[in-house]
């Protein structure tokens, strides 16, 4: 599979395009800045390319199977999400180019919480709320678009790095939680959950969540 990410660079984009690597893909990093340290394996072609750019994204979705996004802002720049968001459907309308986004935990309903979300959670960090509503609406702007084939992972709610496990489970709108009530998962296992999807899709056009 030829499969394009953009934040190949970034923590999450990284462990993707290892992953991908590891499964035999043929893969291009797309990095904004390409004087940006970076470390990938040999066989990744790097280009230059801007999510925000539709002519950008057009360009390096050219003969791919699959483009990957992976794109944080630094904090006070959450705005970019909607933008990168923006340019990336704009861009793969009718090319036939799958997308999968990785996205963020804080629009997943909480269990058993009667249709609140976890950002309504009033344990939740304030500091964390500029970019779970930029998340929010990044997942909002895949639901309203009409063209592209969209596919978007929602992470656990503690995402870090760790060990790659193979050992997780899936939900769609519900946050998982373990026995403890803790949620959590990998930066390593969420790329395998990614990549599994990205070979046998069965969450198209919708929202898939994964978790221990």
């Amino acid at each position: 599979m030829r499969i394009t990410v953009f934040g190949a660079s970034g923590n999450v984009g990284s462990r993707v395009v290892a992953e991908a690597v590891a499964r035999g893909h043929q893969v291009t990093a797309v990095l904004r800045d390409p004087s940006r340290p970076h470390s990938f394996p040999p066989a990744v072609t790097i280009a230059t390319g801007d999510a925000r750019d539709p002519e950008d994204v057009r360009r390096l979705a050219a003969g791919q199977d699959l483009l990957v996004t992976a794109t944080r802002p630094a904090p006070g720049h959450e705005d970019e999400l909607a933008a990168a968001t923006k340019g990336l459907l704009t861009g793969l309308a009718g090319t036939g180019v799958r997308l999968l986004l990785v996205g963020g935990a804080g629009s997943l309903l909480l269990p058993g919480g009667n249709g609140a979300t976890v950002v309504d959670d009033p344990g939740f960090p304030a500091s964390w709320r500029p970019i779970a509503d930029a998340c929010t609406e990044q997942l909002a702007l895949c639901r309203a678009d009409e063209e592209v084939d969209w596919t978007y992972l929602s992470p656990a709610a503690l995402l870090e790095p760790g060990e790659r496990t193979g050992r997780f489970r899936l939900g769609r709108d519900e946050l998982l939680v373990d026995a403890a009530g803790t949620s959590a998962v990998s930066m390593e296992d969420l790329a395998v959950a990614l990549l599994d999807e990205a070979e046998q899709p069965t969450h198209r056009r919708a929202r898939f969540t994964v978790g221990y």
